[in-house]
């Protein structure tokens, strides 16, 4: 199970909290250059499986063992991984990045609420976010859950950072959690096939609108979580409306996208993607007499960055790579700076 936002992790543990004995495993602290960052989670259990990644699968196997002296002690454990130390396992076994990661297990329990993720669970699924705390101790095991509904953790709550935080003599560890990203994508033929199913690789919730029957199929789209065929303009009453982030309309027909578009507008989405060239994008504008200086959810059209794809594959690894560095607040640009900007090849 590679994906890693909390959620999809939570799934796997909910059904089967009482079968197995279960470990949490944080990242809490980290030290110069790691893979995951503070407030990143995975869970164990005693069949040794494992849901998620606190590295690159480097630690994974050494954790796993700690996990399990965790399941036989039921008491938290703090352990590290020090990459630059030569006498660590970490640096002996030419892993990891150089940086040094502290982590935190806890043992999952029914008699310590199961560490408020019950409600963590519950709440996430209702696409609900919130402030999770957890003890930082070797020994003594807690964890509360804040849900904040009503009150923004963020410009994006998708990448806000854990913080640790000393209170009453005690450290915390407290991270903000939010369902992942919710994609709606408006059009469903065959080069919505890449987009959904790379969504869904990053662990992300996917919905397909079509009202066209020969698309949208669900044969064809497995692993989309919810296919809608309602009239366009009843598509904000859809009780799954206020979870979407982001939006990308690519159904191939003016007048349907430039409904959408103009549908959308009245959304709480953060990011707006509309396929083909700026050509086209006016002619949409034109047809849903909207302007684009007026619109209250720009438009990213043509939509993506610029990799020079051609193939349905790569135009949908671009528009979610722009999506994401959007939720994220990032740049999108190169991080090694070994790529130049160009000027935009699309018209």
């Amino acid at each position: 199970m590679m994906a890693n936002h909390f959620l999809p992790l939570l799934e796997h543990w909910y059904p089967r909290r009482d079968e197995h004995l279960w470990v949490l495993a944080t990242v809490y602290k980290t030290l110069g250059p790691c893979y995951r960052k503070a407030g990143a989670m995975m869970l164990f259990n005693d069949l040794g499986q494992q849901f998620g990644l606190l590295s690159g699968g480097c630690l994974e196997a050494d954790i796993q063992r700690q996990a399990a002296r965790v399941m036989h002690s039921k008491q938290a454990l703090t352990i590290s991984y020090d990459g630059g130390d030569e006498d660590d396992i970490a640096f002996q076994l030419g892993i990891g990045c150089g940086g040094t990661v502290y982590i935190v297990l806890q043992p999952i329990l029914a008699g310590l609420n199961y560490l408020d993720l019950i409600e963590v669970y519950e709440h996430l699924s209702r696409g609900g976010k919130g402030l999770y705390s957890q003890h930082i101790s070797e020994g003594t095991v807690a964890a509360k859950w804040q849900a904040q509904d009503s009150v923004a953790l963020g410009s994006s709550s998708h990448g806000r950072c854990a913080t640790l935080i000393e209170q009453d003599n005690q450290t915390w560890l407290v991270t903000p959690l939010s369902p992942p990203p919710h994609l709606l994508l408006i059009g469903a033929g065959v080069d919505a096939q890449p987009l959904v199913a790379m969504a869904k690789t990053l662990g992300w919730t996917v919905t397909l609108w079509d009202s066209r029957p020969a698309n949208g199929r669900r044969e064809y789209f497995l692993s989309a979580d919810h296919i809608l065929r309602e009239p366009l303009d009843q598509l904000m009453h859809n009780k799954l409306a206020t979870d979407w982030d982001a939006a990308v309309v690519m159904s191939h027909n003016l007048q349907i996208d430039a409904d959408a578009i103009k549908v959308l507008q009245h959304s709480p989405i953060q990011y707006l993607a509309l396929l083909g060239p700026a050509s086209r994008r006016q002619q949409v504008l034109a047809l849903a007499q909207l302007d684009k200086q007026e619109l209250s959810i720009p438009i990213a059209g043509p939509a993506g960055l610029n990799l020079g794809a051609e193939l349905p594959e790569g135009i949908a690894l671009s528009i979610l790579a722009e999506c994401h560095a959007l939720l994220q607040g990032a740049a999108g640009q190169s991080i090694s700076g070994v790529l130049t900007p160009v000027p935009e090849l699309r018209s």
